[in-house]
């Protein structure tokens, strides 16, 4: 096993990953920010560094600083969490190259699935479903990209190879109206991405999202753990997540999962990775590969019983999967709701003091958070709070079970979207499973015409 993790994240991840290693007996060193000195990983981790000022560029996306900290503690392997520089394919080179593990993916993997052409092709050739798509980046010859988009069929969706987090997308629906679109695009996406290579892909109305969760041992082994459904999002960020999907069928969930699986072992694929699939009429598209631990992979847990940071420390110390695909067994249902420091109808941020702050509780209730009474939430990062989880044995006790536990959640001081968690979970079209990655908006939208 790993001798000694350090943790180059903060908030709930940073938690989450030092009490896995704790229950596995492996010294943790967190890094901070000077604004996040109070945080609960650092206060209870063996040591902590400091890594620079408040701002992101100057502490916990600097890769010297970090680097330098595992130096001077004599770390022996570095976890990245989620975000940051978890898909930074030049962080885990240099990681490596220092002499350390990276807990993930190697580079070249992470480089080939954060450029989503390459991806894409990559999964062509191992036969997972893609959506229809110009396949190549976009020239600058505007008849040929008239005719790609006619032969995929409008309306189309431009998109950045090196987009994420639903940044460099537009949707096209009239062919007079594509040349412009994608010439926005391209200079949208040099400008965020530093890479204005875009494509075409056929644009799905209203699609669910669904995801399958893998673990690859690098020794050409892997497994799925179930899926999960992701299409409650706003502006393309998950806001609750559900697992097993709703209406997907044990063939489907093999199907798919086999896929993912095979593709996994051909690249001899190391770590937690999840396929992104749109899924329609029956069918998944592939979208994308993370390849990282996911922001929900709690919910992956709760189905299946099985540590998925756990196992990414393993795995990271050159370990086979503890796990076949015969030991994993899906247990009723599991649903995610992200609380975030947010007004819930502006979803401008809400930093400040909390107050008063009490957890709720229960059979099944997991509730994933750093806070506590007093902690201060800082201006300067992601407005995630906390992760409640519930788990039941079939998804309509799991929404109550969720309604409850949202009811006995507090957050006092500042303001929270816990109000907005139980709007959608007492939607009638949620609560039927009829849901898409739209339906958030729309019924947000629906909400303001009332008012």
């Amino acid at each position: 096993m790993l001798e000694k993790v350090l943790i180059a994240n903060r908030g709930e991840i940073a938690l989450r990953i030092l009490r896995a290693c704790k229950e596995l007996g492996i010294k943790t060193v967190a890094v901070h920010s000077s604004a996040d000195r109070e945080l609960m990983h650092v206060r209870l981790a063996d040591e902590s560094v400091c890594i620079g000022p408040s701002p992101v560029s100057e502490s916990y996306l600097s890769v010297p600083a970090i680097i330098s900290a595992a130096i001077i503690t004599n770390a022996t392997a570095i976890h990245p969490g989620y975000g940051f520089l978890s898909e930074n394919a030049d962080f885990a080179e240099q990681v490596e190259k220092s002499g350390f593990i990276f807990i993930g993916p190697n580079a070249q993997m992470i480089r080939t699935m954060g450029d989503k052409i390459s991806a894409i092709k990559k999964m062509q050739s191992l036969n997972i479903p893609c959506i229809p798509g110009s396949g190549d980046p976009l020239t600058d010859d505007a008849q040929a990209n008239i005719e790609i988009a006619r032969k995929i069929g409008f309306p189309v969706l431009i998109k950045a190879a090196g987009g994420g987090g639903g940044r460099g997308m537009r949707i096209v629906y009239k062919e007079e109206e594509l040349i412009q679109a994608i010439s926005l695009t391209k200079h949208e996406a040099g400008s965020a991405f530093g890479n204005d290579a875009v494509y075409l892909e056929k644009f799905l109305e209203n699609p669910r999202h669904i995801e399958v969760q893998i673990l690859g041992d690098g020794k050409g082994n892997a497994i799925f753990l179930g899926e999960r459904d992701c299409s409650i999002q706003r502006r393309h960020q998950k806001v609750i997540e559900e697992a097993p999907a709703h209406g997907i069928t044990e063939e489907q969930r093999q199907y798919i999962g086999s896929l993912c699986v095979k593709a996994c072992e051909a690249m001899h694929y190391r770590g937690a990775g999840t396929f992104e699939f749109l899924y329609k009429n029956g069918q998944f598209y592939f979208i994308e590969m993370n390849t990282r631990i996911q922001v929900e992979h709690p919910i992956t847990e709760a189905i299946t019983n099985i540590d998925l940071v756990k196992e990414q420390l393993y795995i990271a110390a050159k370990n086979k999967l503890r796990y076949t695909q015969d030991d994993v067994r899906i247990t009723g249902h599991a649903i995610e709701c992200r609380i975030n420091a947010e007004d819930p109808k502006t979803f401008l941020p809400s930093p400040g003091t909390i107050s008063l702050f009490h957890p709720p509780g229960g059979p099944q209730i997991r509730f994933d958070s750093h806070i506590y009474n007093g902690y201060t939430v800082p201006p300067f990062y992601d407005s995630l709070l906390a992760k409640l989880i519930v788990h039941a044995s079939d998804r309509k006790t799991a929404i109550t079970r969720m309604r409850n536990a949202l009811d006995e959640t507090v957050i006092n001081g500042i303001k929270t979207n816990l109000s907005l968690h139980q709007k959608i979970l007492s939607d009638e079209s949620f609560q039927q499973g009829h849901a898409h990655i739209h339906y958030l908006e729309t019924m947000l939208k629906r909400e303001a015409e009332k008012d």
